[in-house]
């Protein structure tokens, strides 16, 4: 089944945006326990699926509510904890071409993404998407929603809109937290990594896939 993460940096890295604490609950409680529960419920239906991605269209197609949004949110954190650097140098090359031609400059780029997702109502994600043109675009989903079941849009960067996410550090300022976050956290390179890929059709970033099953038989005889 599906394994936990590690993050990819110290819990205390992306302080004073986000702390080690809010770090420490958000990865070590709320992503685990989406973990767990999306590998309780396919080992409830007898499921050995290949990848999160298959899981969570499938879960979509089906009606499998609760299941979708464990796997989606699973998948969202994942994909949230890489789309964020410690101290990382802004967008440069194709990426920034694209940013100044969709939004004129970085800063506007900026007010785009605070603003939807300040103005976002409830709880949520705010992504910088590529679209099938290549052309960027802000864009705000609702709960567990994500870039998976969006056809057409390869995600760059993302910020966690629930309040688990912000806070421990910025109580009810969810649009501090969003200028905050933009303006320090945002890893660039690898939204670059994505963009190439979604322009030349490369391989986008995808969930780890599920571990092996132990074989017990093989174990016991042993």
């Amino acid at each position: 089944m599906f394994v936990l993460p590690d993050l990819p940096y110290a819990y205390d890295a992306l302080a004073p945006v986000i702390s080690d604490r809010t770090m420490r609950f958000h990865h070590d409680k709320h992503h685990k326990t989406y973990v767990e529960t999306t590998n309780k419920l396919l080992g409830e239906a007898g499921a050995s699926p290949d990848s999160l991605e298959a899981v969570i269209r499938e879960a979509r197609s089906s009606g499998d509510k609760k299941l979708f949004n464990n796997a989606a949110q699973a998948w969202n954190h994942a994909f949230f904890w890489v789309a964020m650097a410690p101290g990382g140098a802004g967008p440069g090359g194709d990426l920034d071409a694209a940013i100044k031609s969709a939004f004129g400059d970085l800063g506007s780029l900026k007010s785009k993404f605070v603003e939807a997702g300040a103005g976002h109502f409830g709880s949520g994600w705010v992504w910088v998407v590529a679209d099938r043109e290549h052309s960027l675009q802000v864009r705000a989903t609702h709960d567990a929603e994500d870039m998976v079941t969006q056809p057409g849009l390869t995600p760059l960067i993302v910020c966690d809109l629930w309040e688990h996410a912000y806070y421990l550090d910025h109580q009810n300022d969810r649009k501090g937290f969003l200028e905050g976050w933009f303006d320090h956290l945002p890893n660039w390179a690898f939204a670059a990594e994505q963009f190439d890929a979604a322009r030349h059709r490369g391989e986008i970033w995808r969930h780890p896939p599920p571990a092996a099953e132990p074989d017990l038989k093989r174990a016991s005889a042993g």
